[in-house]
């Protein structure tokens, strides 16, 4: 177990090194960041002294060692736009978006698991095809047009809930139902799939012979091994929603990373976009990693790979 833990960690830090490489070559290749920020009216004197201030004048490679090493010890400089130290607006932002997506998978974790159970157990009749038609829609419906949706019927029509903000635990609501829908439709097909899968097993039929009671079997011996690739799916899909709230917090104007992102591309604040990047990348790692593990608990067979 712990060699299987030990290779997983190398090759999540490899790809957390190759993120970083990637994350800040992006950012070069995308023009002359004095200029950027000096903008169009500065002087070709201010733009220098600019390149000068932010260590633009020094080799590319000195410059991405300083930066990595200053994002090892979460230091990524001063936002160009905000004027602040950005860790210190990432810790300020970073709770909405951890919280809208931590709400947004249990959303989707409780609706497609049991959704997908039922429509395993029932296959074909019309709570199966409902499970589909709801897994179709999900996928083919754009989330800010669903968010916009929320908004019309439960804030301004119905009234139940705020249309925007974070300041109650009402304003997550919405987003999180908009967020967790999108996420839906492939954790349900995947429950679904395994659990088709694990109920033609032999030793399902065993258990049956038995005389097991049928929730034991189902929930017991079959669920146990159908949820194990939804474990994996989910890790990722929190990596999507954190990385994907772009979308979402602006359009309940949820004061999270995903507002802060784009601001700070519309505003060309560099050092800004290079952490949130970065930090939502090795969440995305991090939490591959744990669902790797936690597979390999639920299936002592993933060990030997």
């Amino acid at each position: 177990m712990w060699a299987f833990v030990f290779k997983r960690t190398l090759i999540a830090l490899s790809v957390a090194l190759t993120i970083s490489v990637l994350c800040f070559s992006l950012l070069q290749l995308s023009g002359d960041l004095a200029l950027s920020i000096g903008g169009p009216e500065a002087t070709a004197e201010q733009v220098e002294q600019i390149r000068v201030d932010y260590g633009l004048d020094r080799p590319v490679i000195q410059q991405f060692t300083t930066w990595l090493w200053g994002a090892v010890q979460l230091d990524f400089g001063r936002s160009y736009y905000y004027q602040s130290e950005v860790m210190d607006l990432v810790v300020e932002r970073l709770p909405v978006t951890m919280t809208l997506g931590i709400l947004a998978l249990a959303i989707a974790l409780g609706v497609s698991i049991p959704l997908g159970v039922v429509a395993a157990l029932k296959r074909g009749s019309w709570i199966d095809r409902m499970a589909m038609a709801i897994a179709v829609t999900g996928q083919a419906m754009p989330n800010f047009w669903f968010g916009l949706t929320l908004i019309i019927v439960f804030a301004v029509k119905l009234q139940w809930f705020p249309a925007a903000g974070s300041d109650s635990w009402q304003g997550f609501v919405l987003p999180a139902i908009a967020l967790g829908y999108y996420a839906t439709p492939a954790m349900m097909r995947l429950t679904r799939s395994g659990m088709l899968e694990v109920l033609e097993a032999d030793y399902i039929r065993t258990a049956r012979a038995k005389g097991l009671r049928t929730g034991s079997v189902i929930f017991k011996h079959a669920l146990r091994n159908a949820v194990i690739p939804v474990v994996a799916l989910a890790a990722v899909e929190l990596g999507f929603m954190l990385g994907g709230s772009v979308v979402i917090e602006t359009v309940f104007s949820l004061r999270g990373l995903g507002q802060l992102a784009w601001n700070a591309i519309s505003r060309n604040d560099y050092p800004v976009v290079q952490a949130i990047v970065l930090i939502i990348a090795l969440f995305y790692i991090v939490l591959t990693l744990l669902a790797d593990i936690l597979n390999a608990v639920l299936d002592p067979r993933l060990r030997a790979r």
